[in-house]
């Protein structure tokens, strides 16, 4: 089994034939020697080997974690040191943008414009806890009497992150940033079907100074290395981005060792379109917010209700450009909407549609895998808009996690609150209206973690986010995420001057 020191790694490449986990401030390959290979989803090909890693390897990882938390000095680490570190981070990945997003695109299929918003929010990450952990220290608090009460902050121990694949390289630094600078440490888990961009984060992260050990990442199947770290007694908390139901999977058997819990799960986000609204603006924030990301956003707003009073303007205008979206090469900036992520989440698309005929709903534009001049072997589906469906429709309840809109129209305010809130799910909702006394009375009475009001952007570095009911709890991207990462010690002290005799003895 051959390693090679992270610092001498990050002279390749980020492009190569072959990725290795890292464990303890080295390159390694599996224990068992296994790879798996990793693909272009815009094209069907072969990128890359990388090592599958299976308990033995997750062992390492945690006990790497474990000594460099228990006996190493980045939780000691003055907190300006430790944000010094976070700062060149950044700095690093600003010099080597280009390429970041380059394999960002080659893994994951998605467009360019994406990747580069994504890679910039990544590195913004590492800007903003770099500031954010300068000022997250105790406090001291009035008490009565002769103490005094100091509220202190500590890191938490060691992490488990387990990253989806629908935002690699940004989903990583809402995770591992704020973990280290409070410093802690983690072992981090990204998809295998995206896991090259968190492997060179991971490289970043040593070539910036982090100590060995602190940032670790093993690869390889979920159902194997990722539950084994849900489970295992080493690891101290759990940080997942995925499904509910996997979620719901990681909270029973976190809870075997009480381990804390943070969870950002799936989402069926509503989009309610006043009559008052902007109309141009409504259907572009519309567009964006359900086709960005070919529709693999978990705060997707797939589920859009529309005023009676401008149904029929706003779908006019909205089937007309979801018609003009350009699919094609993820590299061009003319293009609009990337690939599916596999060919199983391109059939499961596909099965939502379908049942949507089946039940009686009107597919409006869409409905079908397309086949794209020059990336023919790639899994691309049509941005699709589906109507006359009704709430209990398999379509309207569950996440689809494609490109796929459903559209009701609804007919007053409580209405379309009371249709909003039908849902498991409260991940996000949004609301086009010119009247801000409606938004911020209707924003007040839906059920989900952001609101976003005449604007489809969902999160920004400082932003809390986090869900509501199945959309799982915990806030990301934001200063109280530092508090997830952070035990709160309280220390009491009696300052009188004569010795306490509560028993007067």
């Amino acid at each position: 089994m051959g390693t090679a020191q992270v610092k001498e790694s990050t002279n390749q490449e980020m492009k190569r034939d072959r990725y290795s986990m890292i464990i303890n401030g080295e390159q390694v390959e599996s224990a068992s020697g296994e790879t798996f290979t990793t693909y272009n989803p815009a094209t069907g090909e072969a990128i890359a080997e990388v090592a599958k890693g299976g308990k033995e390897d997750v062992d390492r990882a945690v006990e790497a974690a474990r000594n460099a938390f228990d006996n190493g000095k980045w939780k000691r680490y003055p907190v300006g040191k430790r944000s010094r570190v976070l700062n060149k981070i950044a700095s690093i990945m600003r010099s080597r943008f280009k390429e970041l997003v380059e394999l960002e695109v080659m893994n994951s299929g998605k467009t360019i414009a994406a990747a580069q918003g994504q890679v910039m929010q990544a590195i913004e990450d590492f800007e903003f806890y770099a500031g954010a952990i300068v000022g997250h220290r105790g406090y001291v608090n009035n008490v009565p009497g002769p103490f005094t009460n100091t509220e202190m902050k500590e890191p938490l121990g060691v992490c488990a992150q387990i990253i989806p694949w629908n935002y690699p390289m940004m989903m990583a630094a809402w995770k591992v940033a704020p973990a280290i600078a409070a410093g802690c440490s983690i072992v981090l888990k990204p998809a295998s079907l995206t896991p090259l961009t968190a492997i060179i984060l991971t490289e970043i992260c040593h070539e910036a100074g982090v100590p060995a050990g602190v940032v670790n990442v093993v690869t390889g199947p979920g159902s194997t290395i990722g539950s084994y770290l849900v489970e295992h007694e080493g690891v101290d908390k759990v940080a997942f981005t995925g499904e509910t139901q996997t979620g719901k999977d990681i909270m029973a058997k976190a809870s075997e060792t009480l381990k804390r819990v943070t969870l950002e799960l799936g989402g069926k986000s509503p989009n309610l379109v006043f009559p008052d609204c902007d109309l141009d603006g409504a259907v572009d924030g519309s567009l964006f917010g359900i086709f960005y990301n070919t529709g693999q956003s978990c705060e997707a707003r797939s589920r859009l209700y529309v005023h009676e009073d401008i149904y029929d303007a706003f779908m006019e205008k909205f089937v007309e450009k979801a018609k003009k979206l350009q699919l094609g090469d993820p590299m061009s900036d003319q293009t609009h909407m990337g690939a599916v992520i596999s060919q199983g989440q391109l059939d499961t698309i596909d099965g939502y549609v379908q049942s949507a005929r089946e039940d009686g709903a009107n597919v409006v534009t869409g409905g079908e895998s397309v086949k794209v001049e020059g990336f023919e072997n790639g899994y691309w589906y049509a941005p699709t808009i589906i109507t006359d469906v009704t709430s209990d429709m398999k379509v309207v309840r569950e996440e689809i996690f494609g490109p796929v809109v459903v559209v009701m129209k609804f007919s007053d305010e409580k209405e379309v609150i009371k249709l909003a809130n039908d849902s498991v799910y409260g991940l996000a909702a949004a609301i086009w209206t010119k009247d801000y006394a409606r938004a911020n009375k209707v924003a007040a009475q839906l059920q989900a973690g952001t609101i976003m009001v005449n604007s489809p952007f969902s999160a920004f570095p400082g932003t809390p986010f986090g869900g509501y009911k199945q959309s799982g709890f915990g806030r990301e991207l934001s200063i109280e995420t530092l508090d997830l990462y952070t035990e709160t010690k309280s220390v009491l002290s009696y300052i009188g001057s004569k010795p306490l005799n509560p028993f007067g003895l």
